[in-house]
């Protein structure tokens, strides 16, 4: 079992060296006068348990049952892009549409929620 721990150690030694400034800005690309970097947000992390359960056998002795389990993720995602040309240096962010469309599409069915509520105090009573 502790061939297994160390094993894992190493692995989350070796992805935190490569979590490093490296990975969040990309390697520059150079185009029509300007430089482009892109930059992007890198998180990892680990979980990791155990468990000893015992439970007596009559006059036999003791049962031990141990159990442990593990996972981790990893996760990359762009968020800007850095601009350097001979006149000045920009940080363009980029916006995730996919959050700008799920939060008008939550916004839009509150509003209705709170509108057909309204009209059914208003006309539901008569």
């Amino acid at each position: 079992m502790e061939g297994e721990l160390q094993r894992l150690f190493d692995s989350v030694e070796a992805l935190g060296r490569k979590a490093n400034v490296n990975a969040a800005f990309g390697k520059p690309v150079v185009a029509e006068g300007r430089t482009l970097i892109p930059v992007a947000e890198v998180a990892y992390g680990f979980g990791l348990g155990f468990g000893v359960a015992a439970e007596e056998e009559g006059e036999a002795g003791a049962e031990s049952n141990v159990g442990g389990g593990g996972g981790g993720g990893v996760r990359s995602r762009p968020v800007a892009m850095v601009e350097i040309t001979p006149e000045e240096v920009r940080v363009e962010p980029l916006m995730d549409e996919g959050k700008i469309a799920l939060a008008g599409i939550l916004l839009v069915g509150w509003s209705v929620f709170w509108i057909a509520r309204a009209l059914m105090r208003i006309f539901g009573k008569r």
